[in-house]
């Protein structure tokens, strides 16, 4: 089976507080950008890379990719101005002929998404259409309305995470919708959700983070620095 993937490297990461885009803060030596993508590049299914990034650092990117000698995996798109308008023009950059396999939506700033992660969500999405990665919540979950406040049911609750993967023409139509209706989703997947479509859920790792603030950074180069003792 072959997949594309969009990976989502265009936002600042403000919470990371890094004063740059947080792809190109290193881990163990290496920029974020470069461990996440590593996992689509050695895996043998992943058919082509679309890395959406900020025009402004363009040039930055490309020498980047150049000095792992990734130009040719790798497809540079331009991002917009939110997450799910970088998303759709990854979408809108995918060519006709590649359009029959799943297409995942990856954010790069999750460097830790395994293989095996990989193949059965590109199975899931295959067979239902629509799936992602996500973990059963382990919090106890709160929710506050004025001064009233109301414990969740943890057993029905799941964190979710990406990639997230679909069919083609599915998740196009769930983005062109969402522009239509003026709709902001928090996620690729809550789009899906809009048009009525189930979706899958694959069980994923707690280990599959994002990296969102200073504290992210050390616990990834513990979990990296672990990786590097078992090899």
């Amino acid at each position: 089976m072959k997949y594309n993937v969009i990976v989502l490297a265009a936002g600042q990461g403000k919470r990371m507080n890094a004063g740059k885009n947080k792809q190109f803060i290193e881990l163990l030596k290496e920029p974020l950008i470069i461990h996440t993508l590593k996992k689509f590049i050695q895996d043998s299914w992943c058919h082509n890379i679309y890395l959406v990034i900020n025009p402004n650092e363009q040039k930055q990117m490309e020498d980047l990719i150049t000095a792992y000698q990734w130009q040719n995996q790798i497809s540079f798109v331009y991002g917009g101005r939110e997450r799910q308008e970088s998303g759709y023009k990854g979408l809108l950059a995918i060519s006709e002929e590649n359009q029959d396999m799943v297409v995942m939506i990856h954010d790069g700033a999750r460097p830790f998404v395994e293989e095996a992660e990989l193949h059965e969500l590109a199975h899931a999405a295959k067979e239902k259409k629509a799936a992602l990665l996500a973990v059963p919540v382990t919090d106890t979950i709160k929710r506050k309305n004025g001064n009233k406040i109301e414990t969740l049911d943890r057993s029905t609750l799941w964190a979710a995470q990406t990639p997230q993967a679909f069919e083609y023409q599915l998740i196009k139509k769930a983005h062109q919708q969402a522009i239509a209706a003026e709709f902001l989703g928090t996620d690729d997947v809550s789009l899906v959700e809009a048009l009525g479509v189930p979706v899958d859920i694959v069980h994923g790792t707690y280990q599959n983070v994002k990296l969102t603030t200073p504290e992210d950074i050390m616990r990834a180069e513990m979990i990296l620095e672990r990786q590097e003792e078992k090899q």
